[in-house]
């Protein structure tokens, strides 16, 4: 009897933890199954992303293509990629390829060769482009001279559609990490009297640079690209001076290649917006015969390491030009285009002669004016 008792007293409590292991079964059970179908699921759908994607471009384009969308929308709220990458926490904010995509935004220059048109803007510029820290434009965009009225939005991107002036379809500005320094090219700025107001609302703090050469091979050598691109020009003489000779030798200063070469007058413009520290002016006879010492004032000035070295350069005798040993993404040794380095045109000594005596005292006041003797 006391036995059959006591096992009466166990049924219940055997009973009891059977319906607790079934409860602790069924919910184990459940959650296997909702976590299970999630994962399936999400893998799912990630995969039939890849997939469908992965037909139109191969997976380092999926990545950037993801991160444009992603800037688009930031950009659209009138937020920046860069501050989203810097902050706590956010995918990507390590240091990466898909990262520095990231980072890397369109910004406004903060440098900019203003000229001198044939004075080596163009030698200078792709020298800088070696500069890891250096982002320059190709192109020249001529927005301060000729485009101004489509405003800073067009600066920033330009229309290929024609559509919409302001429609953001392909960034003008390359792409830069904080740190680099955006730079662009348009040597006509320096000679127009709208650019220094123009770029000084912008930015007060840009850094200008320009590239001088004695005023008259610099118009000899302006006078040959026109002549390659124009034929049937008049002789350099006849355009040179005013009643066509050279008997009375008065010189046309309102023909362009006799104009530039005045860089006293156009300088004072710039003064009247921009400090002289503010205005880097490189030699451009010594950009050809020491580029390293060129580049590397100008390195220099823009505040940036000095990588640019002697081991970038060789001298090519037969251009008569230096040539860049391994230029900007490539492994193999490169000069400028053909027209660098071509012959100018035979002008008579007297012309030539004449033309020294005519720049002579604008010469004198640009020294005075930038503290720097050129010697011409």
């Amino acid at each position: 009897m006391a036995g059959s008792h006591h096992l009466q007293q166990e049924v219940p409590r055997l009973q009891q933890k059977l319906f607790f292991v079934f409860i602790f079964a069924v919910v184990c059970a459940s959650l296997y199954f909702f976590l299970s179908g999630f994962c399936d699921s999400s893998l799912m759908d990630t995969a039939k992303y890849l997939r469908q994607t992965s037909k139109l471009l191969p997976l380092t384009q999926l990545f950037q293509r993801k991160n444009a969308t992603v800037e688009k929308t930031v950009t659209d709220f009138g937020l920046s990629t860069s501050s989203l990458i810097r902050s706590p926490g956010v995918p990507g904010a390590h240091i990466d390829n898909v990262g520095k995509d990231w980072a890397a935004t369109r910004r406004l220059p903060q440098a900019i060769i203003i000229g001198v048109k044939k004075g080596g803007t163009r030698a200078l510029l792709e020298f800088l482009r070696l500069h890891p820290d250096i982002r320059a434009l190709g192109s020249e965009p001529h927005f301060f001279d000729r485009h101004y009225s489509r405003g800073l939005n067009w600066y920033r991107t330009v229309n290929l559609s024609g559509r919409t002036a302001l429609l953001m379809l392909r960034s003008m500005m390359p792409r830069a990490l904080e740190g680099q320094v955006v730079l662009e090219k348009t040597p006509r700025y320096f000679v127009t009297a709208e650019s220094p107001g123009r770029i000084h609302t912008m930015s007060k703090e840009v850094k200008l640079i320009v590239v001088v050469r004695d005023p008259v091979t610099r118009a000899i050598s302006d006078y040959t690209q026109i002549v390659s691109k124009t034929p049937g020009v008049p002789t350099f003489e006849t355009l040179t001076f005013r009643n066509g000779t050279e008997s009375e030798l008065e010189v046309d200063t309102l023909w362009s290649p006799i104009s530039i070469g005045l860089y006293a007058l156009h300088l004072e413009r710039w003064l009247a917006y921009f400090p002289l520290e503010q205005i880097h002016f490189v030699h451009g006879e010594r950009l050809v015969s020491d580029p390293a010492g060129e580049v590397g004032r100008v390195q220099e000035f823009l505040g940036l390491q000095k990588i640019i070295t002697d081991k970038h350069f060789y001298f090519n005798k037969t251009k008569g030009f230096p040539c860049l040993k391994k230029p900007e993404g490539s492994s193999k040794p490169h000069c400028l285009g053909q027209t660098k380095g071509r012959p100018h045109a035979n002008i008579h000594p007297q012309v030539i002669h004449r033309l020294h005596q005519f720049y002579q005292p604008h010469n004198l006041r640009f020294y005075q004016m930038t503290g720097q003797d050129f010697g011409w």
